[in-house]
């Protein structure tokens, strides 16, 4: 079996270069120990911790479901089945949770998934109803169990594990590390992976002030943009309209930034975030939305150009760098004339930008828009074969290649793009002739 070929291509699929040290504990201790418990902080990664893993375990000629992940709420079910469709394995998943029509979830497990993901009971009614069958189920993993304990999902738990007599594997996730383990889970001397940082770990977070003199915080921005050394930060405000007029006073200034807010259309946000997670653009200016869950790689800098009203807001921006075992810095920009929030601890060490004025550089990469998608067959595979070897460019010159259902995004270096463009001006690729352009900056529409 060659699963090591075949987890390099999910992590392909999912635009992951490689584990975090977490990751590849978790993966190694669940493949060779029956009982294990991850600890480890919300937005770590844990999903992928036990989905990798949980990948080799599975086997091809079994026909029921194989897997019970069992979650606290309908959110992070369909968190954990997104990511294991963006894996692109062969197996079927499905999640069940109450609210969702019970007639459309029985007819899904008529044709059983490997991977069944629920809450605790809306799968104990499966279970009473006998809709699928049990005696496959080597394993179960009870992700954030901490939560469902809270939730008190105590005696449906206890129902659902007493009714899997074939399991071997248990796998418990905790984000908090105080946890009991029930005695109905029957985990026994689990081993113990501990990821929560102590409270000296959280030190990874610096915070600083930066002080405006002007009511109007353009220029401090500006100044303060040009002493990160041209490194990407993510800038929130607290207003869709205040987003889209800093981002165009920075792109004035020249400095290449695209805003992201929730009264912009779906294409357009996903085309902002794919421009600022491949390098074409290097500052996301953004409002609390993409506090969390955003898929964007770790930051170095979160600026907070408004405060946002309330503590736990500041903690998921701030959330955005920092994570794990990186360190990162949070920047305040106050302005004498604000309101004092109670939460914010206003001796911090001030960051001094008054004599910044050297403009970061311009982004490594240009996002090339592609005008097809898994739809029309196309895949990251033939993408890079055709940029390579029709467009000529070298192993370095391709970024990040994102593939969605009827468009793709490719990121190539920008001072190959001209050339590039050039190349592959009379070409096919699959014998077919796509649209392949820069793709367009998200700019304000004209009112």
């Amino acid at each position: 079996m060659n699963t090591h070929h075949h987890s390099t291509n999910l992590l392909l699929n999912l635009g992951i270069a490689q584990l975090n040290e977490m990751q590849e504990r978790a993966q190694e201790s669940i493949l060779n120990d029956s009982n294990v418990l991850l600890l480890s902080p919300t937005g770590s990664g844990k999903t992928l911790a036990f989905l990798l893993p949980l990948f080799q375990l599975l086997q091809e000629d079994v026909k029921n479901v194989q897997c019970l992940i069992l979650v606290p709420s309908r959110e992070l079910g369909l968190q954990i089945e997104q990511v294991w469709k963006k894996m692109g394995t062969n197996y079927k998943v499905n999640v069940c949770y109450g609210g969702h029509s019970i007639d459309t979830e029985i007819k899904n497990l008529s044709n059983p998934p490997a991977v069944l993901i629920g809450t605790p009971g809306r799968i104990a009614d499966h279970i009473d109803r006998g809709t699928f069958e049990l005696n496959d189920i080597q394993t179960l993993i009870l992700d954030e169990f901490d939560k469902s304990l809270q939730l008190g999902f105590h005696e449906e738990m206890s129902f659902i594990i007493s009714k899997l007599t074939q399991l071997n594997k248990r796998v418990l996730v905790s984000a908090t590390s105080e946890v009991e383990i029930p005695k109905y889970t029957r985990v026994v001397n689990p081993t113990v992976l501990d990821f929560i940082p102590t409270d000296e770990a959280h030190s990874n977070l610096t915070i600083k002030r930066v002080l405006s003199k002007d009511k109007d915080k353009i220029q401090t921005l500006f100044q303060l943009i040009c002493s990160l050394q041209s490194e990407a930060a993510i800038i929130f405000c607290n207003h869709r309209d205040a987003a889209e007029r800093i981002s165009d006073a920075l792109n004035e200034k020249k400095i290449y930034s695209t805003y992201y807010h929730g009264g912009m259309d779906q294409d357009e946000r996903e085309r902002a975030l794919i421009q600022f997670r491949n390098g074409s653009v290097t500052y996301l200016v953004t409002t609390d939305l993409a506090a969390r869950g955003l898929d964007i790689p770790e930051m170095k800098h979160v600026i907070h150009y408004h405060l946002p009203s309330k503590e736990d807001e500041l903690t998921h921006r701030n959330g955005r760098t920092a994570r794990m075992l990186a360190t990162g810095t949070a920047y305040l920009i106050l302005h004498e004339s604000e309101k004092k929030m109670d939460y914010i601890d206003y001796s911090l060490p001030i960051f001094n930008v008054e004599n910044a004025s050297t403009l970061p550089k311009p982004p490594e990469f240009q996002t090339i828009y592609i005008s097809g998608g898994k739809k029309n067959k196309l895949n990251k595979i033939d993408i890079v074969g055709f940029f390579s070897q029709k467009g000529k460019l070298e192993k370095g010159d391709l970024g990040l290649i994102e593939v969605k259902d009827f468009i793709s995004f490719a990121a190539v270096k920008s001072k190959k793009v001209k050339e590039f463009l050039t190349n592959i001006r009379d070409e096919k690729m699959k014998g077919k002739k796509f649209k392949i352009e820069v793709a367009r900056k998200v700019i304000k529409k004209e009112e």
